[in-house]
This record gives C-alpha cells, structure tokens and sequence, in this order.
C-alpha cells in the first residue's frame, strides 16, 4: 500500500485505465465473496454484530501499516469529504446486509446496479468528469438491463426492497467521494472506513448481541479480512481511472450473484434475470471496448479522450 500522493494527469493513460478496469472487475468479486459471506452470517448475527466484529478484524491487519504512516494517517486533506465518504461507506454496507436478511441475493445485487447511473450523473455535476453521449447510452441501457432482471418486482417496492435502493445510494455516495479522494492514501481511505464501521458497530451490536461459537467468530473476523482487500482493490481502481469508466464494471456483480446463489443458496434465478445480467453485461463490454477505441484514437491524435480528464484534489 502506498502512503499519500496524487495521480497526476499525465499518468492516466491507456495502462493506469486498464489497471483501473481490471482492479474494479477484481473488487467487485471480492466483494460478491465478501457478501456471500454476510448473507450467511446474518441469519445468525444482527447488523451491527457483523459490522463491529469484522471492523475489529480489518483494523488489527491494517494497524501494521497505520503504524508505519504515522502522523500522516491523522492529517486528513478535505475533511468534509472524509467524513461523508466514511458515512456512505457505513451506509452500504449496513443496508446491504440488513437487505440479504430479508432478500435474495441476486435481488438486492440487481438493485446495487443502479450504481452506476447515480455515479454518471454525479460524476459529471461534481467531479468535472466529461461523459460523452455514447458513454450515457452504454450506462442507461445496462440500467435498462437491471429493470428487466428485476421482472414483476419491481413493482413491488416493499421495505426491504427500499433498504437495498438505499444502499445502493450509499455505495454511489462512497464511490464518488473517493474519487474526490485522490490524494489521499490507500491505508488513510480503507481505514476511515473501518473505523466508521467500527463505531457504528460499537453502537449498534449491543441491542441485539449473540454470543458467536468459534466458527462463527472465525467466519465474521474473516469477513472483515475479505472486505478490507476489496476496499483497496476498489479505492486504488478509482485513483487510477475516472469513475465514469470503471464503476460501470458493477454490473458484474450480478453475474456473481446468480452464479453464488445457484451453487450456494440454491437460488434459481428467474429467465429475466438471465435476460437482464445479459444486457448488462453487454453493456459493460461495449463501453469498455469503446473505452479502447478511444485510447486507440487518442494515441494516433495526441489529444485527450473525452471523460479521461481528472480532477485534482481541491485544497
């Protein structure tokens, strides 16, 4: 993990965007791992138990290198960011697994798809990222593909279903104020947090706190390893590439998520379901294959491709 910089404009060229799209693809999965995970724990453990005990677990791995950045973890450049960042973070991951007690998988997986339609808009309205036309068409018809996998349920708009759509708010929320994050660290950004889950969790276990066997402690300490590493895979994929091109790569989550709750839940997932990931994950290969035609004409011209022009951290 590195300590503080900023990625300069010169840097994000065809290989840091590829590097950006490949870590994003990693995450995610990570994260389908990491989510499997909790769905199985939370049908044990509340919210809140979850959350403190693999919050304690991610800070004894990370405490290593917070010890080695010293005073520069606590100096925080654009606090207000950190702090919103941190809430969103908190956020995601609470509504998500409050959601899988109640929901499918695959159902509140299709709900975090809307993801990258909030990120567009906020990405051109605060980051100063520039989406062309055929970048908004790619995002709106993988959107497109999320209602059809929804099918008859997205009529039914039920508390649980509300939880999940806030969570998916909560992600985009995290995802746009990392990408106002650039200069910070990877430790500084995975560690606020782990202790915003951490302090939730603090106030949240006690209300309704089962004592964990051994496996269970093991499984939720676990969880916290898992999630800390799709942290940075994701984190490090934001400071590498503009969000408008790599968070539209979270519509492979819901091709982890038929494939996890075949194999594992026993979750059959309906035709259109099927039909639906087919169209997002369409979407996301022509958007990335445009990406390519892009970085292609921009290397034969020496011009800057449209949407690839960063925002440097304010002051």
């Amino acid at each position: 993990m590195s300590g503080t910089s900023i990625v300069r404009p010169f840097s994000l060229g065809r290989n840091t965007t590829l590097a950006g799209i490949g870590l994003m693809v990693l995450g995610l999965f990570v994260f389908s791992v990491n989510d499997v995970m909790g769905k199985w724990l939370v049908a044990s453990y509340s919210v809140g138990q979850i959350v403190l005990i693999r919050s304690i677990a991610a800070l004894a791995v990370l405490s290593p290198f917070i010890l080695r950045e010293g005073a520069a973890f606590f100096r925080v450049e654009r606090p207000r960011v950190q702090i919103a960042r941190a809430i969103f973070a908190t956020a995601d991951v609470g509504m998500f697994y409050w959601a899988v007690a109640y929901l499918p998988l695959a159902d509140v997986m299709t709900f975090y798809l809307a993801g990258p339609i909030y990120v567009t808009a906020m990405a051109a309205l605060f980051l100063g990222e520039r989406v062309g036309p055929v970048r908004w068409i790619a995002v709106l018809v993988g959107f497109g593909g999320v209602l059809v996998a929804l099918g008859p349920s997205i009529l039914q708009f039920s508390w649980p279903s509300l939880i999940a759509l806030g969570g998916s708010l909560g992600f985009s929320g995290l995802m746009v104020t990392t990408r106002l994050s650039r200069g910070a660290g990877d430790v500084q950004l995975v560690g606020f947090q782990i202790i915003a889950g951490l302090i939730f969790g603090i106030v949240a276990a006690p209300f309704a706190w089962v004592t964990p066997d051994s496996t269970g402690l093991v499984m939720l300490g676990l969880l916290g390893i898992v999630s800390m590493f799709a942290f940075v895979c994701v984190n490090r994929a934001l400071k590498l590439a503009p969000a408008s091109v790599v968070v539209p790569y979270q519509y492979t989550l819901i091709v982890w998520a038929v494939v996890f709750g075949y194999f594992i839940f026993d979750e059959l997932p309906r035709a259109t379901t099927l039909l639906g990931a087919a169209i997002i994950v369409g979407a996301g290969i022509f958007l990335f294959l445009h990406e390519q035609a892009q970085k292609r004409q921009q290397a034969r011209s020496g011009e800057s491709a449209i949407g690839d022009t960063p925002l440097e951290p304010r002051p």
